[in-house]
């Protein structure tokens, strides 16, 4: 062994471990935080819209927005519908759908002024029980006619459907009662049957029985009520006469000064209804 080794210093360098380079330890590279992703204003607006999250109130709201807009679709295909058929229809059936309007409207302007008039009549005569009696029995007259309990006369029109090929059904005939009604029609009577408030028609062996009476062809009505509305109901485009003409049947229409309707019915007493009135 040499002296070197031997001396002092030598030998604590030797068992000392090795020194570690300073800039060693600083050249270490250091770890960096991850910058946080930008989130932009379109991308926020996407995560509150979807996916969507509707409260109660909202789908309540939307359902009834839904309802209201399908109505108003619908009204509004109806009344295009109407448009249409009108926009169709010639100038001449134009003018007499309008008149048949007109009178109906006076009919009713009419109807209130009577009652009027009896309402004043009641107020200012002098002997109020003696007036009222009159209107009284003159009321009865008039629910007589209606009910079918008496005769009456007055102008009116006569219709005859003459149905060789046996294609007319009761209810074309209903409609044709139905739209004298609606043009004013007083007194109805259809073959010797009087037509009231509850009468009903149904087919019968290829006739048409009237309340349970059965009547054949030719069908023969008798309408009191003003004949410049009458007639033009049943001839509207559309109406009663082109719907039975369809069906191959002959429909003469005529207007009289005096008709006569004389078929009768029972006065029919109600089971369980009885007056109010003390």
């Amino acid at each position: 062994m040499s002296n070197e080794d031997e001396q002092p210093e030598n030998r604590l360098r030797r068992e000392l471990p090795e020194e570690v380079p300073a800039s060693a330890s600083a050249e270490a590279p250091v770890a960096e935080e991850a910058p946080a992703p930008t989130v932009t204003g379109r991308q926020r607006l996407v995560q509150g819209l979807w996916p969507p999250r509707a409260s109660r109130a909202q789908l309540i709201v939307a359902v009834l927005l839904f309802g209201l807009g399908f109505g108003l679709a619908v009204q509004v295909a109806s009344n295009s519908n109407s448009d249409s058929a009108l926009r169709g229809a010639r100038q001449e059936d134009l003018v007499r759908i309008l008149d048949e309007l007109d009178d109906r409207t006076q009919r009713l302007e009419d109807e209130k002024q009577g009652l009027q008039k009896q309402r004043d009549e009641l107020e200012n005569s002098s002997d109020q029980a003696e007036e009222a009696r009159k209107q009284t029995a003159e009321k009865e007259k008039q629910l007589g006619i209606l009910a079918g309990t008496v005769a009456a006369q007055g102008p009116g029109i006569t219709m005859t459907i003459d149905d060789t090929k046996g294609t007319v059904e009761a209810d074309m005939l209903l409609d044709a009662v139905q739209e004298l009604r609606a043009a004013g029609a007083e007194a109805i009577q259809v073959n010797g049957v009087r037509v009231v408030a509850g009468t009903y028609l149904t087919d019968s062996d290829k006739s048409v029985s009237v309340d349970g009476n059965k009547i054949n062809a030719p069908y023969r009505f008798k309408v009191i009520g003003k004949p410049q509305d009458l007639e033009p109901a049943l001839n509207i485009p559309g109406g009663v006469v082109q719907t039975l003409e369809k069906e191959q049947a002959t429909v003469t229409v005529g207007r009289s000064s005096k008709i006569v309707v004389d078929a009768l019915r029972a006065a029919k007493q109600p089971d369980y209804a009885r007056s109010s009135s003390r």
